[in-house]
């Protein structure tokens, strides 16, 4: 992007945090051509929060509907938005302890656990269980990461009380995994809603 005057990256600057409140401020910089330090000093002059924040405030706006399956606190990342039975995403900050120390990639069962937590999030159950995953670990994740889940509900099998949810992982708009899990639920679809006497 071309060099703007302070108003216009402003003005852009709100424009492009509305549209991705999950950019950070070194994207931010790239984007603009202008230092992260330049990228915070607009961010306080217009009282934009800092990405932690925003990303809190976009959970808690999203989080109208409950996730029924679990408590909130056991899934692995932060949920930002989710549709029971529909969609939902997460995002996990791979850190320090969750890379192997000789070569510093991420443990695989940290990818699994945030896709398979997500996968069960998105059902709108009070039960909901892993029956099957096929997973690809498409390329290494690093300490520094940031991991951007999605799940979407596939095909719901009421009969047999099944959920097909497909799970994929970017970092940096790249896929780091992709899953196909199978959820066994304890009601049937639409069940929920239904009042028992």
């Amino acid at each position: 992007m071309k060099r703007t005057t302070k108003k216009e990256r402003q003005q852009l600057l709100l424009q492009t945090i509305d549209e991705n409140p999950f950019i950070t401020d070194e994207q931010l910089a790239s984007l603009f051509n202008v230092s992260v330090q330049t990228i915070r000093l607009d961010r306080m002059e217009l009282s934009i929060p800092e990405l932690r924040e925003r990303i809190k405030d976009v959970a808690a706006k999203n989080l109208e509907n409950e996730v029924k399956s679990l408590p909130i606190d056991e899934i692995i990342g932060e949920i930002i938005d989710i549709e029971l039975d529909s969609r939902a995403f997460s995002i996990f900050d791979v850190k320090e302890e969750h890379v192997f120390q000789r070569n510093g990639i991420a443990r695989g069962h940290h990818l699994f656990a945030q896709a398979n937590s997500l996968a069960v999030a998105v059902i709108n159950d009070e039960l909901a269980l892993t029956v099957r995953a096929n997973v690809l670990f498409a390329k290494p994740v690093k300490a520094g990461d940031r991991v951007i889940t999605k799940a979407t509900v596939r095909e719901q099998n009421k009969d047999k009380n099944r959920t097909y949810i497909d799970v994929i992982s970017n970092v940096n708009n790249s896929v780091v995994f992709k899953g196909e899990f199978e959820m066994y639920r304890t009601k049937g679809i639409g069940e929920n809603d239904e009042t028992s006497n």
